[in-house]
């Protein structure tokens, strides 16, 4: 197929390779903006409906296993006849490239070895059997993974005709047809050239002829014909390992001899064992040890006999770390004194977020800034050092699943989920400004999704559905924080009407009953083993005895831990708890934020004003003063602050939330979104003279939440965008003049917001989620179906410059972008264009940055002075010194 052809809505990109079965192209996904990977397999196959039936069964899967050892499979479907295969896309080669006819190191025989025993392990506990692994079907990524590849194609290819060279022999025809073969000859058990049924233990076979020849170099079982090979693997054994390599490990040696058994019984019972066998080799691969030393001098008596002690003492000791152990992690908390830690960061962080530990309370998970870029980081308790998960960025609010295996978080809109150990991301659903999720034994996962509430998503993917309607009778505006209790069936979640000092904790169960309000707390909940609730009070972490059971809580609330840290924007605080014991929290660090101003090379030239805890900055039409959203202690006011002073001053003082300030166009009045006066309705719209000199005045008053973003130059038009609990996040324009009646101009089931007029009124730039990440886009004023899009790759809070010949936005990994315009008769771009990176506290926030009229200087919200580089506390056996 040529370049630009399309299979269903793939576009192909470029052809990769073809074999026996079929052709395999690079090609992009437009839905998602992703590139994948198509095998096109011959269009013979879909002729016998039954076998490609089985064959698109076994291959989703596999797919759906989302092992960071198994190939994952995207789609199935059937183009022109001919069934397709869509994967990931794989950077690398396969295992047979790497060979080249040459032994691996031991120890790097071992790394893939494992990596494929992990994989088949996976893969058999699902009932799902390989039945056609080789070299060929091994793929080793640039970075070392190595993949798993073509589960499920052993059912589907039918007998090959005439003789093929042994590397080139085809799989084999299933066999549900009484004595026909399958399997690639050189690497098929004997039951499979027998035709006999094949399980797991014939994937265990193939397994060990696969690491014979990454130790050795060369096949297990080679002749010089076909008939020759399938008489060797029936009776043969291979060369010793030993012989062509002495300073093989002897138990290595016996684990290959294992696996190549001829009788399935005599092999490895699963490939959870063989695993296991090989991991525990895994520290000695490659040396001769002292134990292999001494055995080979014995007499072979002696030595067979020392080998059985050696492997006693091993399996003695196995045995008191194993009981060691499960008395470590099943001991009671309560008999034991607290004991904390800190938890090192990442080397370079420089903003550490959300965390969750797992549920056995073996790992810990958190969100990093490293450089610039968000990602995931594991910590497990047994180790000294945090790792990365690679395709997380942009990673916010993780959370375990209830078996301590997976991780879900969110990122670029998306919910998704990954292997705690790594491997590709799975997306699960759309997810537009979450806030939270909880995943619970049965598979049920909980999200929060700002004005539509808690919606529920099968933890293998699928469409959210709304869980409890918004409550009327509390003017409920938001759900947040879901948190599963031990039933699976209940859970905890925030109730947010828009008010912090009528916040709720409340509880509710999945089917919608037994919805009840447990106390007023502006805070995110969670519950602890032994019967307590935790929430926060600003940055004290509180508890009250709760029963599950009953679902009331009983005897007062009482502090547990000062100073965590606890996120005033959105009332997370930042506590996990796990089932055995284990509390983690991030220490209260200082929330300022410092304004610098930067040139367009990211020299820092100067920092202005004090440090605060900032938010939203804009400003002036003159470039001489700046309005900002600021907090003290809970209470979030729009301050103003004169940049040749430096001094900051308070332009309100309603004990409710003001935010979003915009300037007119001649600087005299500053409209603004406020809760004032209204416990029903979350921000309207206020003006105030820039002076700060008399009461705000209502300019708009709706039943949704609102909040202004620009205000055109010729003062005819505020554009502002509204929360919608149908169509989420919209934009429409408030006209000063006629009949001032607002109308939309964009609403959709997508998340539009942070618009901004050019400096002509002609264009109006914005970010849209339409793609499924938030990107920057530009629409003519007024609307003449003309859009474009400017970003590359997500992009939010756009800002023109002076002249309206360039527009500026953040990338998700907090670079600073820019992007020449000529907006003329129709709009054109160029090429983005990083200019360096920042330190904003959200990409996707709105006004986090200013651009100078010239566009020669930004003043950026930096993170003020030293970040603290060990903010997790975990303390084991917390609950011990609780005073009830």
């Amino acid at each position: 197929m040529n370049t630009g052809a399309k299979i269903g809505r793939y576009e192909i990109r470029s052809k990769l390779g073809e074999g026996g079965m079929g052709e395999v192209y690079r090609a992009l996904d437009p839905a998602i903006n992703r590139e994948v990977a198509i095998k096109v397999l011959p269009a013979a196959f879909s002729t016998d409906k039954e076998r490609l039936a089985r064959f698109e069964q076994e291959a989703q899967a596999a797919g759906a296993l989302n092992h960071p050892n198994i190939l994952v499979i995207h789609h199935i479907d059937v183009h022109e006849g001919a069934p397709y295969i869509v994967s990931e896309l794989l950077e690398g080669e396969t295992l047979r490239e790497r060979l080249g006819g040459v032994a691996l190191s031991p120890r790097k025989a071992l790394d893939y070895a494992l990596q494929i025993a992990q994989g088949l392990a996976a893969a058999h506990e699902k009932g799902i059997v390989h039945r056609d692994l080789k070299p060929e079907n091994l793929f080793i990524t640039k970075d070392a993974r190595l993949k798993i590849l073509d589960f499920g194609l052993a059912k589907l290819n039918s007998t090959g005709d005439g003789i093929q060279s042994q590397t080139e022999v085809p799989t084999r025809r299933v066999n549900t047809d009484p004595g026909v073969v399958m399997g690639t000859i050189g690497y098929m058990s004997p039951e499979q050239l027998r035709g006999k049924p094949a399980d797991h233990r014939s994937d265990i076979f193939s397994f060990g002829a696969i690491l014979y020849e990454m130790l050795s170099g060369r096949r297990a079982f080679r002749g010089e014909s076909t008939a020759d090979t399938i008489s060797s693997i029936l009776r043969e054994d291979p060369p010793d390992l030993s012989g062509t390599n002495p300073t093989i490990n002897p138990a290595l040696e016996r684990v290959v001899n294992h696996c190549l058994e001829k009788n399935p019984d005599e092999r490895f019972h699963s490939a959870r064992d063989l695993a296991f066998a090989v991991e525990a080799l895994s520290g000695t691969a490659g040396t001769t040890s002292a134990q292999t030393t001494i055995l080979g001098a014995l007499p072979p008596a002696k030595r067979k006999k020392r080998e059985m002690l050696a492997w006693s003492v091993a399996a003695l000791l196995l045995l008191t770390v194993l009981v060691f152990s499960w008395l470590y992690f099943k001991r009671p908390g309560a008999a034991e004194p607290p004991t904390s830690f800190v938890v090192a960061m990442p080397k370079d962080a420089t903003e550490v977020s959300s965390l969750d530990i797992s549920p056995d309370g073996r790992s810990l998970a958190f969100v990093a800034s490293v450089q610039g870029k968000r990602s995931l980081f594991v910590r497990s308790m047994a180790s000294l050092q945090a790792q990365p998960l690679p395709g997380t960025d942009d990673a916010h609010f993780p959370f375990w699943s209830a078996d301590s295996r997976y991780i879900g978080f969110f990122s670029n809109n998306k919910l998704k989920k990954i292997e705690a150990g790594g491997g590709p991301t799975q997306i699960l659903c759309d997810a537009q400004s979450p806030y939270g999720g909880t995943w619970s034994a049965e598979g049920v996962i909980l999200i929060s999704l700002d004005t539509k509430g808690i919606n529920r998503v099968p933890a293998a993917g699928g469409t959210p559905t709304p869980v409890l309607p918004l409550d009327e009778s509390r003017k409920e505006l938001a759900q947040a924080w879901p948190y599963f209790l031990p039933d699976g069936r209940h859970f905890l979640y925030q109730s947010w009407n828009g008010r912090s000092d009528s916040s709720a904790l409340c509880v509710a169960a999945i089917d919608g009953s037994d919805r009840k309000l447990l106390l007023t707390a502006d805070s995110s909940p969670a519950y602890a083993a032994g019967g307590y609730l935790l929430f926060a009070r600003g940055t004290t972490l509180m508890g009250q005895s709760f029963d599950i059971r009953t679902l009331k809580l009983t005897g007062d609330p009482f502090p547990v831990i000062e100073q965590i840290g606890y996120n005033y924007s959105n009332s997370n605080s930042t506590v996990s708890v796990s089932a055995n014991g284990a509390l983690a929290y991030l220490a209260n660090t200082t929330r300022d934020r410092e304004l610098v101003w930067f040139d367009r090379s990211g020299k820092r030239q100067e920092t202005v004003g004090p440090a605060a805890d900032i938010n939203d900055i804009v400003l002036s039409p003159d470039g001489k003063r700046l309005a900002m959203q600021r907090l003290v202690d809970t209470n979030s006011d729009i301050w103003l602050m004169d940049l040749s002073r430096g001094v900051p001053s308070r332009f309100t003082f309603d004990a409710a939330t003001e935010d979003n300030p915009v300037w007119s166009p001649d600087g005299s009045e500053i409209v603004f979104s406020s809760g004032a006066g209204n416990a029903d309705v979350l921000l309207n719209l206020y003006k105030k003279p820039a002076t700060g000199v008399g009461n705000p005045e209502m300019l708009l008053q709706t039943d949704l939440a609102k909040e202004a973003t620009d205000w055109s130059r010729d003062g005819g038009f505020i554009i502002f965008h509204v929360f919608d609990q149908k169509n989420a996040s919209d934009i429409w324009i408030l006209p000063l003049f006629g009949d001032g009646k607002p109308y939309p101009f964009l609403q959709t089931q997508f998340e539009e917001s942070q618009a901004h007029f050019s400096p002509d009124g002609h264009w109006i730039a914005y970010t849209s989620n339409e793609t499924g990440r938030t990107e920057v886009y530009v629409q003519t004023f007024p609307q003449s179906g003309g859009k474009w899009l400017v970003s590359s790759g997500g992009g939010a809070q756009p800002h023109w410059r002076g002249d309206g010949k360039e527009l500026f936005y953040i990338a998700p990994d907090r670079t600073l972008i820019a992007v020449d315009v000529n907006a003329g008769a129709t709009f054109e771009t160029g090429a983005p264009k990083p200019l360096f990176g920042t330190q904003v506290n959200a990409y996707n926030a709105p006004n986090r940055y200013v651009v100078a009229p010239d566009g020669q200087r930004f003043l950026i919200n930096s993170a003020a002075g030293e970040v603290n580089q060990t903010p997790i506390t975990v303390v084991l056996n917390w609950t011990s010194a609780l005073k009830r």
